[in-house]
């Protein structure tokens, strides 16, 4: 997965595809996020659990252990590895999801430069992506050590075309259970490995290589161009 996505609809729209009846706790806003070109380091909107009570936070994308001061701070974890090694092992317990309308990745198509493409739902419905992080809860303030990360798994189907890598995507029955704090840490790893949404659930197109300038943030840029 490249490191650019966007998320422009709203924290109401999100926890409806969610379908989520718990009380929310919302320290986003209300208003639509119009992210159309994010890219790492920006805080985005994300989904954590605490009791019964949904919890959505404005979250650094990008995360690094306190004792991992000689590299960048990763977006991304590899399913594979993710429970089990010593990076993210303090974060895995802590779950979270991202809703996101879509993400960009660059293909090397022969020209002098990549194209990018945009990837999304074929039926246009928030994408709901396995997450974990550190963030702000009922006893812990906001800190500059706060971030997350979006677990990622070898692409599948025809998208492998598109990049080797991609979120783990849940139903919202799955990302339900995903948050949920009393789902056993065996359990997650279990979905994040095997019970992904599959390949077939999404479209891709090319788009306007604008995007690959992080400060444009115009809705022109989920549009579809001509690939002639």
């Amino acid at each position: 997965m490249c490191g650019r996505l966007s998320q422009y609809d709203g924290i109401h729209d999100f926890v409806a595809a969610l379908s989520m009846p718990n009380a929310l706790v919302n320290h986003t806003g209300d208003q639509p996020f119009g992210r159309y070109n994010a890219a790492p380091t920006t805080q985005l909107a994300i989904f954590h659990q605490e009791g019964q009570h949904l919890h959505a936070d404005m979250v650094r994308w990008g995360w690094c252990p306190h004792w991992a001061k000689d590299r960048a701070a990763p977006i991304n974890a590899r399913v594979e590895k993710v429970a089990h090694g010593p990076f993210f092992r303090e974060i895995w317990p802590h779950r979270a999801v991202i809703a996101i309308n879509n993400w960009f990745e660059w293909v090397d198509e022969g020209g002098p430069k990549k194209q990018p493409y945009l990837i999304r739902r074929r039926d246009r419905a928030p994408i709901l992506c396995a997450a974990i992080g550190k963030y702000p809860s009922a006893e812990r303030l906001p800190s500059e050590h706060d971030g997350f990360v979006i677990i990622t798994a070898d692409s599948v189907g025809g998208m492998v075309d598109i990049h080797d890598r991609r979120p783990v995507v849940f139903s919202p029955e799955l990302a339900r259970e995903w948050l949920d704090q009393a789902t056993p840490k065996e359990r997650a790893e279990h979905m994040a490995l095997l019970e992904g949404e599959s390949s077939e659930m999404f479209e891709w197109f090319q788009v306007d290589r604008a995007v690959g300038n992080v400060r444009n943030q115009s809705p022109h840029l989920i549009e579809p161009v001509d690939p002639n």
